[in-house]
């Protein structure tokens, strides 16, 4: 039940009219069809899921009320360590099982040995790295004193469940969301709106962007005769999808949650205009860069400050062995983490990673040198996605290897279509390069612009969703 099909659309139609105009009077009932309401949604994909979720939930719950009420800190840390070992066990279960015994088995064959292992037939829970990361920092956060803990079942579920972000996220953490789940909330119509221009916003990069950029990109790289421009093309595609697809998605969850009276977490700050590799990062999927960075790196780099700034380098590096691991159960990932906590390296040995030097939102243009930057922190990235996406290190390789061939770029394959989706492309750049100071490109069009012109620019994004809609996979994102 993606947001943008008809199954959503009607169960998220009831569901609001139920919320603001049935259950509106009630703090209690707001949250009770809030949290029945994520329940069904998640269900919807597979419900034998749902018990597990609740399941996790109802242990975190518990274990952060135990954690308070302990007065021995080594039974804080026991119900802390109980809590964190059984939602990653579970993680791990679902998620990694099948690259161990993959691994394992391929590292005995070297040696001529069969285990008689096989792969078990597991299928990955909707959004379970997400929720997961949610239910770790709840604990670590209550366990340091940083929150207390929630003493309502409803509300907690509805936080942990909340269907908005239950699919790729954003990871809001419990300061965040739970506020807003503990005070009355009363319709907001400038809110609602803003979201509404949000979510149009967000269904424009996928749906036209991402979904048409998916399409070249898994021609390209699905067809290994490829070589020379067509493979740096088809990179380039995948990078443009990889962004549209997942700002898009994190810009219809928060649309969505504006809609119910919430604010979430931001998740993007236009990312392809950085400059460098820790400005791009401190603005790409901004949620679990928090989330790596107070939880991973912090701790790792107080273990190894001893050392210096090559203590930082290995506390990065490691971090993103994680990142990168989170991701997905493939060697893939492992190495496009490991790929992009070295691009952190030289930051560090000069003493640049922490800088920031953000172009202004009011300039027109970049200067040279920052545009130099930009293209250059681009292709970084670009050159990680190629991993990111391949089903092996073996077909990265390969698809290395036949970038550089520059004979029988089998030309044929740039139709015209590759044409108007550039066109989107650099549309949604451009638009987004004017308004890199707003939360999202149609925040405060009202005002910019007279009703007249607003309605305009909405007609001619429905027009080109209509018309333009790409295959519509699902988000990137769900299957992490």
């Amino acid at each position: 039940m993606s947001f943008y099909t008809i199954p959503f659309i009607l169960f998220f139609v009831g569901f609001f009219f139920v919320y603001w105009f049935v259950c509106n009077r009630s703090l209690k009932l707001q949250n009770l069809l809030l949290l029945a309401g994520s329940y069904v949604f998640y269900a919807w994909f597979d419900w034998r899921f749902l018990f597990l979720l609740m399941g996790s939930t109802l242990l975190t719950f518990v274990l952060g009320i135990g954690i308070e009420n302990a007065e021995a800190t080594g039974r804080k840390k026991a119900l802390l360590a109980t809590g964190v070992l059984v939602n990653v066990a579970v993680l791990l279960y679902f998620k990694y099982t099948n690259f161990f015994i993959s691994s394992f088995v391929a590292l005995l064959a070297h040696f001529n040995i069969n285990p008689g292992l096989h792969l078990l037939d597991l299928v990955l829970p909707l959004g379970i790295s997400f929720y997961t990361f949610r239910l770790l920092s709840y604990l670590y956060d209550v366990k340091n004193g940083k929150i207390k803990p929630v003493k309502d079942g409803v509300v907690f579920a509805s936080y942990v469940a909340f269907f908005p972000s239950m699919i790729a996220g954003p990871i809001d953490r419990t300061k965040t969301l739970v506020p807003q789940l503990e005070k009355p909330r009363v319709f907001n119509y400038d809110m609602a709106s803003d979201g509404m221009r949000q979510i149009l916003w967000g269904l424009f990069k996928k749906v036209v962007v991402a979904d048409n950029c998916a399409k070249i990109a898994s021609d390209v790289f699905d067809n290994p005769a490829f070589h020379g421009p067509v493979l740096i093309a088809g990179a380039f595609f995948f990078t443009i999808q990889m962004y549209a697809d997942f700002s898009g998605y994190s810009d219809m969850a928060i649309g969505i949650a504006k809609l119910l009276g919430f604010n979430i977490t931001r998740n993007f700050n236009y990312p392809y205009f950085s400059q460098n590799i820790a400005e791009f990062w401190r603005k790409w999927h901004i949620s679990l860069t928090t989330w790596l960075t107070d939880y991973v790196f912090t701790p790792l780099s107080i273990s190894f400050r001893n050392i210096g700034n090559a203590g930082l380098c290995i506390a990065i590096v490691l971090t993103f062995l994680v990142s990168g691991l989170w991701h997905g159960a493939n060697w893939t990932f492992v190495v496009w983490g490991f790929l992009h906590g070295c691009y952190f390296i030289p930051l560090i040995l000069k003493g640049k990673m922490n800088k920031k030097k953000e172009i202004p939102a009011d300039r027109y243009m970049p200067t040279f040198k920052e545009f130099r930057n930009i293209l250059g922190t681009f292709l970084l990235v670009m050159f990680t996605l190629v991993i990111f996406k391949a089903e092996s290190l073996a077909y990265a390789g390969s698809y290395f290897h036949r970038l550089f061939i520059l004979q029988g770029a089998s030309p044929h394959i740039m139709t015209s279509k590759w044409a108007v989706v550039m066109l989107f492309i650099v549309g949604m750049f451009a638009i987004e390069w004017m308004n890199r100071a707003k939360q999202h490109p149609f925040e405060n069009l009202q005002i910019r612009l007279p009703r007249l012109g607003r309605w305009a620019v909405y007609n001619a994004f429905f027009i080109l969703i209509i018309l333009y809609t790409g295959q519509a996979p699902q988000f990137i994102y769900a299957k992490f």
